[in-house]
């Protein structure tokens, strides 16, 4: 095996885990999810079917990612962050049928105990706050927090608060990576 599973994680068969991948303490790991190169996946955890995590995702412990969830590359679910599949759920009423797709783009951070309502998109490089409850879809870049979550702010992909001046550009501190906020929307700027 080219991938690190500890003995007390359960591994169904039907489950791929590419090479890299870390599987730690109590996990399980259920028949039909995908693993992706070079993962972390913290004590505590599940995954289930039909989940696909990218390239260099990090779980931290006690995450359950149900169902309908997609992960692209270089995401970071904090510890105890919460994802939901079924937008009105019944203990007496089966609906996996209404699974809703959640969709986690590259390079997002979901901060500790935040819950993401199922449905939504994540965009690239977002940064939800810790115990954030997001009920709708964030644009790339963006800083949420709170509950409901609202918007405060643009975020670097190195993680830093971004501060536009008046002809909308800036810079993150880490990386001299600039940025440009253009009609309620930031990309990044060619490097020169």
């Amino acid at each position: 095996m080219d991938y690190y599973v500890h003995p007390s994680a359960i591994v169904d068969e039907g489950v791929r885990i590419a090479a890299g991948a870390k599987i730690w303490h109590f996990c399980h790991l259920i028949s039909g999810c995908v693993i992706g190169e070079g993962c972390s996946i913290g004590q505590n955890c599940v995954v289930f079917p039909k989940v696909v995590l990218g390239r260099n995702v990090r779980v931290q412990n006690n995450v359950s990612i149900y169902e309908g969830v997609l992960c692209e590359d270089d995401v970071f679910l904090g510890p105890g962050m919460v994802f939901t599949n079924v937008y009105n759920p019944r203990s007496a009423l089966p609906r996996k049928h209404e699974y809703r797709q959640t969709l986690v783009r590259k390079g997002a951070t979901i901060g500790a105990n935040a819950t993401i309502v199922c449905g939504v998109e994540l965009g690239a490089y977002c940064f939800i706050g810790a115990g954030a409850v997001v009920i709708r879809s964030v644009p790339a870049y963006a800083l949420v927090v709170g509950n409901p979550a609202r918007q405060i702010g643009w975020m670097s992909e190195y993680g830093h608060r971004l501060r536009f001046d008046e002809q909308g550009h800036a810079t993150c501190p880490e990386s001299g990576q600039g940025y440009r906020l253009l009609d309620g929307t930031v990309r990044r700027e060619p490097l020169e």
